[in-house]
């Protein structure tokens, strides 16, 4: 078992503020004591230790994970959702537009990851049985594009805790905001159907031009105010 499973009560602070215990998956540029980035900056965020301890939580041998963690901090997990947490599953693009909304305008988002090409969004239990029901009772359900949500007896892949060294370009899987505590805020279902409500209204905003002016009859004749007697 990891030196910082079995003692937690040894602690550091890294360059963030961020307490973690001694020993955990190493120190420096090549560990994982950096605190998550900032969605916006664009490049993949580590997991602290507390984070890890987190995700661990939702597995049913927690002590188990956390040792294949430290030995495999590269590799990539399946954790079952329900208890811990709940992840609502939607394409890349339109969870950049709900994760801007979240972060612009709301009260900021939960742990977030990509993987293969769709957002993962990690949000409170029992989110992902009210969701559809909130979006299907405000008549949105059909202007969200192909919306998943993950819940009790559901299982999702998340990234590594540690990108792997040497890859070219962003990994399939990476989070954009990593778990960084022990208890991180998570969304409801409420957050996350307004948050998907917004995304949607920003597209269609983007989407209509306005203009006071009709638009102009190519058949039409054209009369000239200032010639008429």
């Amino acid at each position: 078992m990891s030196s910082w499973v079995r003692d937690e009560t040894r602690e550091e602070r890294d360059t963030d503020g961020h307490r973690a215990p001694l020993g955990a998956f190493g120190h420096g540029p090549g560990g994982l004591l950096a605190a998550p980035v900032d969605p916006g900056h664009g490049h993949a965020a580590r997991v602290t230790p507390s984070g890890a301890a987190w995700l661990a939580s939702a597995s049913p041998y927690p002590r188990s994970t956390l040792s294949l963690w430290e030995s495999r901090p590269t590799a990539p997990a399946v954790l079952p959702c329900g208890s811990a947490f709940d992840v609502v599953n939607v394409p890349a693009v339109f969870g950049r537009r709900m994760l801007d909304r979240l972060w612009e305008e709301g009260p900021g988002s939960g742990p977030v990851a990509v993987h293969r090409g769709r957002m993962l969004l990690f949000a409170a239990p029992g989110t992902a049985h009210r969701l559809p029901a909130l979006l299907h009772w405000e008549e949105w359900g059909g202007a969200i594009p192909s919306l998943l949500c993950h819940g009790r007896g559901d299982a999702v892949a998340v990234p590594a805790l540690r990108p792997a060294g040497g890859a070219e370009g962003p990994a399939p899987s990476r989070w954009l905001v990593a778990p960084d505590g022990g208890q991180p805020w998570l969304p409801g279902p409420e957050v996350m159907l307004w948050a998907c409500v917004r995304a949607v209204r920003a597209v269609s905003a983007a989407a209509v031009r306005v203009s006071i002016f009709p638009s102009a009859d190519q058949s039409a004749n054209v009369f000239h105010v200032s010639k008429r007697r």
